[in-house]
């Protein structure tokens, strides 16, 4: 059965080193703030927890498992607030949108107001 605890390892390993490649190929590759930002708040977190859970798979301990949950709690709870504030301060300070995004929300008044 060590076969299959190492394989499962591996397998949360590998699955979370391609979601935090892919939030890096996202920041990289995506035309905006907002959309970068969404990449890797989004794909960085499920990679990092992955990652995370693999470590707490491999060694079994109650601290090392504990502090893994924690860690995964931890991302969960503060990447949405983070890159939600993020974005907010981006569209306040007047950082552009794509030039082909196809919706402003708050450009009417309804989203906070610009600074400047």
């Amino acid at each position: 059965m060590q076969w299959l605890h190492d394989a499962l390892t591996a397998l949360l390993l590998l699955a979370g080193a391609f979601f935090c490649f892919v939030a890096a190929l996202g920041v990289l590759r995506m035309p905006d703030t907002y959309i970068r930002m969404h990449a890797s708040s989004k794909a960085g977190t499920l990679g990092c927890g992955l990652v995370l859970a693999a470590v707490a798979l491999h060694f079994a301990e109650v601290g090392v498992v504990s502090r893994a949950a924690m860690a995964i709690l931890f991302l969960l709870l503060t990447a949405p607030a983070g890159a939600h504030m993020i974005g907010r301060a981006a569209y306040r300070t007047g950082v552009p949108l794509w030039e082909r995004s196809v919706a402003d929300e708050w450009r009417d008044g309804a989203g906070p107001p610009r600074d400047g």
